[in-house]
């Protein structure tokens, strides 16, 4: 089977020693125990492990955590493109020039746009957010979201499966990705909210094998639809072969599959394109 991981972050060299640092030591908590990076967080380390777990092709997903950081994350993702290697870039949504620089990111030949509620500090359909989605939906980007509870974030869970539901409804020419399966730990409200519901709405597998039953991440695939489901680790959060090993239990057709690893992600892509 080919794999394209969806969902994966690396930072240039000079940063990564520091990042991984910071965010592995916050990541502690008596909800995650176990939380363990499998790369050192730099690129050369992330292409160890795809291909050691025969991961064919992955996306990057930098985020800017201050306004400050746009310019030189997305220039960097736009430079280490190629070989298997795809990047979204990142605007953060207190920048003045947010709507300028989703202009480059559209320039630099990069994917998608990638928000995190937790780090970002916002609330994901948030009126002073609906510009910046217009100016997505015009340019033909992806929006990718981090989705539900985060082992890093601050406790108040912002990026809820009502709020992708809500977001999906006002930009049906969205596209729209939302990571964790749509809301890590909120998983039942994924059922209740958002799965089956949104043709414009994708859901990643990123490091939920740690988190969800079989019978209930089956009930949600089978719900929303294979074809809307993107294979994803959250690397180096997870090790790929967690979640190839999750899918392959389920009783899911080799068709099914083959849209999940690997045929999903490559049809956004010539869409971003």
């Amino acid at each position: 089977m080919k794999y394209f991981d969806f969902h994966t972050h690396a930072f240039a060299d000079f940063l990564a020693p520091r990042a991984m640092e910071s965010l592995s030591a916050s990541a502690k908590s008596p909800q995650t125990p176990d939380i363990w990076p499998c790369t050192d967080g730099t690129l050369h380390g992330l292409k160890s492990l795809m291909e050691r777990r025969g991961i064919s092709e992955c996306m990057i997903l930098p985020i800017a955590t201050k306004p400050s950081q746009q310019d030189s994350i997305n220039k960097w993702a736009a430079d280490i493109m190629g070989g298997g290697i795809y990047c979204c870039g990142s605007v953060h949504p207190n920048a003045e020039d947010a709507l300028d620089e989703l202009e480059r990111i559209k320039s630099y030949g990069l994917i998608g746009v990638k928000f995190h509620s937790e780090y970002q500090k916002f609330r994901p359909d948030e009126e002073r957010m609906m510009p910046i989605y217009q100016r997505i939906s015009e340019l033909g980007l992806i929006a990718v979201f981090h989705g539900g509870w985060d082992p890093f974030g601050e406790g108040d869970v912002r990026a809820t499966p009502q709020s992708f539901a809500n977001i999906a409804e006002l930009f049906p020419n969205m596209t729209i990705v939302a990571a964790h399966l749509g809301g890590m730990m909120l998983f039942d409200d994924v059922e209740r909210y958002i799965a089956g519901k949104f043709r414009n709405l994708y859901l990643d597998t990123g490091v939920v094998a740690n988190y969800i039953g079989d019978d209930q991440l089956l009930r949600i695939i089978k719900a929303h639809g294979a074809d809307r489901i993107l294979f994803a680790s959250d690397a180096p959060w997870d090790d790929p072969a967690n979640e190839v090993a999750m899918l392959n239990r389920l009783p899911l057709s080799e068709d099914e599959l083959e849209m999940i690893c690997f045929k999903n992600a490559e049809a956004l892509i010539k869409v971003a394109n």
